[in-house]
Formats: C-alpha cells, sequence, structure tokens
C-alpha cells in the first residue's frame, strides 16, 4: 500500500523468475500462503521469518532458481523499507513528541470531553478520514496511532471500537479517492475525469466507511476484545497539565504535514504544470518524506520546548522512540519482499489471463480483476494498475460518469482481503498488538467490507446516473 513510485521501482527492478505455468504458479502460491501461515499460527515463528522461508519456498514451489528468488525478495524487502520505513520513523518520531511532551495526553483529554460513549467511534473515522485524504495509509498510522491507543486506554474502550473505524477512514480514502496513487492511475489510464471521479468517490466513500467502521466496530470488538496493547501505548510521564502544549499548537502540529500534502493536490489540480514555480516548491514540500520530516522540526518547538524540554531531553525523546519500531519495519519489509515475489513470478500476468474471458458485466469484471490481483499480489497499487490496463479499451466507448464509475470499482476491487502477502496487514497486527487470526477477523474482513460495500454503492450509482 505504499506510494506508486516505489511499486514500480519495485516491479521493475527484477524480472520473470520462473517460467512455469499456470496451474504451478497457482499451486505454488498457494503453498508459499500456507508455508507463512503455518509457521506463524502453529509453530509460532517470527512473522519476519515466516515471510521470508515463505518467500523462498513459493519459488522453489514455483520452479524458479533460488538466487533469482533471493534477488526478488530482497529488491521488495528494499523498496518497501525505502518507500516507508523514513515514514514510520518520523511518525514514531513525532508520536514520542506527543506523548512525552503531554500533547497527546491534551487531545485526548480534549476528545474524551467533548465526544463520549458512542460518539467516539464517529469522531475517530471523522478524524481518519480527514487525515487520510492527502495521505499514504501507512503516513496516516503512524499519526493516528498514538492518538488511537490512548484514547482506547483513557476512555476504557475496546481497542476495535476505536480502531476499526480509524482503519476504515483510512482505508477507504486510500483506495478510492484521489489524489492517492491508486486512484490517480486508473484515472489517467481510462482518461477519466478527475473531478467527477473525486466527487462521486466521496459520495461512495461516505456510506462505505460508515458501514465498515462505525457499524462493524461494534461486531470486531465482540470477536476480538482486546485492550491497547501496553508496549505500544506512548508511555507519557506525568506532565502537569499547566505545563503541556496547548491543544491547537498540538492539533496545528499533527495536521501540518496532512496540509503541506493536500496544498500539493490541490496546486496539481489547479495549476497543473510541472514547470510553474508554485507547483515546483508544493511537489517538494508536500512531499510525505518532507511534510512529516518539517511536523518532526516543528513539534521539536510547538511541543518539546512548550514543554520545557532541553536539547537533551529532545535528543532522548527521538532516540527512544526509533528503538520499538525495529521489529515492526522488518515485518512490514519481509511483507513487501512476498509481494514482490509473487509479482516477479508471474502471478499478476496470469490473472490477466485467465480473467480475459470472464463474461460479466463492465464494472463487476473490472471489480473481480483487481480483487484477483490483490488477493494474488498484496498489493492495492498493483491490483489497480493491473485491472486498469486490461479494462481500459473497455472505457473507450464510455461517457464520463461511466468512466468515472469504472475507476471507482477498481478501487473497491484494490482494497478486498487483506492478507498475509500485505504489508499492510503486519503493519495494522504489530501496531494493534494482534495475533494473524484476530488480524484476519477484524482488519481483513473490515477490507472485504470495504471493497464489496463500495462495488455495491458503484452498482447503484450506475443504475440512477
Amino acid at each position: 500500500m505504499t506510494g506508486l513510485s516505489v511499486e514500480t521501482l519495485a516491479a521493475a527492478t527484477t524480472g520473470p523468475i520462473t517460467s512455469a505455468g499456470n496451474t504451478q504458479l497457482g499451486l505454488a502460491v498457494l503453498a508459499g500462503i500456507a508455508v507463512i501461515v503455518l509457521l506463524i499460527s502453529r509453530l509460532k515463528l517470527h512473522a519476519f521469518l515466516a515471510l521470508t522461508i515463505g518467500s523462498l519456498a513459493l519459488g522453489v514451489f514455483a520452479g524458479a532458481p533460488l538466487a533469482k528468488t533471493v534477488t526478488s525478495f530482497t529488491a521488495g524487502l528494499g523498496a518497501t523499507v525505502a518507500g516507508v520505513g523514513v515514514l514510520i520513523a518520523l511518525g514514531a518520531i513525532l508520536g514520542k513528541l506527543l506523548a512525552d511532551s503531554g500533547g497527546a495526553d491534551e487531545i485526548v483529554d480534549t476528545i474524551l470531553a467533548r465526544a463520549k460513549g458512542r460518539a467516539m467511534p464517529w469522531a475517530m473515522v471523522l478524524i481518519a478520514s480527514v487525515i487520510g485524504l492527502p495521505l499514504f495509509f501507512e503516513v496516516g498510522i503512524v499519526l493516528l496511532i498514538p492518538v488511537v491507543l490512548l484514547v482506547a486506554k483513557r476512555g476504557n474502550y475496546s481497542l476495535m471500537r476505536i480502531g476499526i473505524p480509524a482503519l476504515a477512514g483510512l482505508s477507504v480514502m486510500h483506495g478510492l479517492i484521489p489524489p492517492h496513487p491508486g486512484p490517480l492511475v486508473a484515472i489517467d489510464a481510462l482518461h477519466a475525469n478527475l473531478g467527477v471521479t473525486l466527487a462521486l468517490g466521496v459520495l461512495v466513500a461516505i456510506p462505505t466507511v460508515i458501514i465498515a467502521g462505525p457499524l462493524f466496530a461494534r461486531y470486531a470488538a465482540r470477536w476480538v476484545d482486546i485492550p491497547a496493547p501496553e508496549h505500544m501505548i506512548p508511555q507519557s510521564p506525568s506532565v502537569d497539565p499547566e505545563h503541556r502544549p496547548r491543544f491547537g499548537a498540538t492539533v496545528f502540529t499533527v495536521l501540518l504535514p496532512v496540509a503541506l500534502m493536500l496544498f500539493k493536490a490541490l496546486v496539481d489540480i489547479v495549476v497543473n504544470d510541472p514547470a510553474n514555480g508554485l507547483q515546483r516548491v508544493t511537489d517538494v514540500a508536500g512531499s510525505p518524506l518532507i511534510a512529516l520530516l518539517a511536523a518532526v522540526l516543528v513539534g521539536m518547538f510547538t511541543l518539546g520546548r512548550a514543554a520545557g524540554f532541553t536539547k537533551e531531553r529532545l535528543s532522548t525523546t527521538v532516540e527512544k522512540s526509533l528503538a520499538p519500531i525495529a521489529g515492526i519495519l522488518l515485518i512490514v519489509g519481509a511483507g513487501g519482499g512476498f509481494k514482490q515475489t509473487l509479482i516477479d513470478a508471474g502471478v499478476g500476468q496470469m490473472i490477466l489471463e485467465l480473467s480475459e474471458n470472464w463474461a460479466v458485466p463492465t464494472l463487476l469484471l473490472a471489480w473481480l480483476i483487481a480483487v484477483t490481483i490483490r488477493l494474488a499480489t498484496g498489493s492495492a497499487t498493483v491490483a489497480t494498475i493491473s485491472a486498469a490496463g486490461l479494462v481500459a479499451p473497455l472505457a473507450a466507448g464510455m461517457g464520463t460518469t461511466e468512466t468515472a464509475l469504472l475507476v471507482l470499482a477498481i478501487g473497491a476491487g484494490s482494497l478486498f482481503f487483506s492478507h498475509v502477502n500485505d504489508a499492510g496487514f503486519w503493519l495494522v497486527k504489530e501496531y494493534f498488538g494482534m495475533t494473524v487470526g484476530q488480524t484476519l477477523k477484524t482488519w481483513s474482513v473490515m477490507e472485504t467490507i470495504i471493497s464489496v460495500v463500495g462495488l455495491g454503492f458503484v452498482l447503484l450509482l450506475s443504475l440512477v446516473l
């Protein structure tokens, strides 16, 4: 679920690693996934090792040379860490500053004072949707995690009751709403109108996120009733409220990267001229890396210095924020390596070839193709790119509204049932302290609900527009 440039870079680093037929390749995929699940669930092996072994097993079962499989896995691991590793690290630093300064406490206390009981999940989905509009999924997670965990802890809420709405808000934005890379690529490939797609995407996103977020969270909390993991909760020292950063300054710091990225997206849409001076500036300032780095640097003053931190205390805070995320980075990276092994083995092409003879309506066909590629590769962006390329000829005779709905159908399909070959699956699992089974019952089911409900509203709009 990383940015387009990372996905395409990873895909370009290695070529096909096997010439296995579709039957052998399909069995190899099932075997590789089975190995991962068995090693984690039965043998209790660390997910990083299980993903590494599962990737190698996939290559062996597919008849690929071991050296090429290793190259493919390491390329995917490196591309994933390069794409999200620095962002996770910067997000962790910002989260630690929020915690140690008392800024996170200020946000939590304010939210708890104004949104209580049944209103809390709705407040979380609203916050996540706004933050997730211009952000990559991973960036949104690292910005929201401290707030989600502290709200669940302080308010004595089930983690799923609070966490699922936040995840749903982020995921729906990622799959359906430009300027996220997947929807933008589909818009370009199908020659859809960006404004119409954005407007219809919002119409589909609102009811979808309500159903998959606050409503589904009621059931998810019953299936997986777990508290916020103590080791992931920001451990802030007791800070006198009088010495905390003020709510306005804290919110400004957290929303700074959101504002920078959103401003970049608006400039890209309105100006749409790479040579324009303003767009060149916003392309840099609104990139996820620079936006989060700016928030960290600003946070050192608005959060750290406001709480009376010395230079030495700020340095210590930054240092302590990085150690807990080492395991997460390895697991997310290994998930990216497994995904790249699948892609280089030719799984995506196999699915495209098999789907050419499916005789179903265009919107449903586009959704099914995206679903199948998503299940096989684990990447929403790769699923969107591949499905858009396959159905592009069918969009030639469509009207503006029909083409926009085709983009949304592909986006909905790209979110279907995230599982062990998706780096986002492991990110959610580790941050929320769940087992593989618990993650499947909550996160994976939530993603499936988003995909199916999103398709339903796309089909409904196709009947009335």
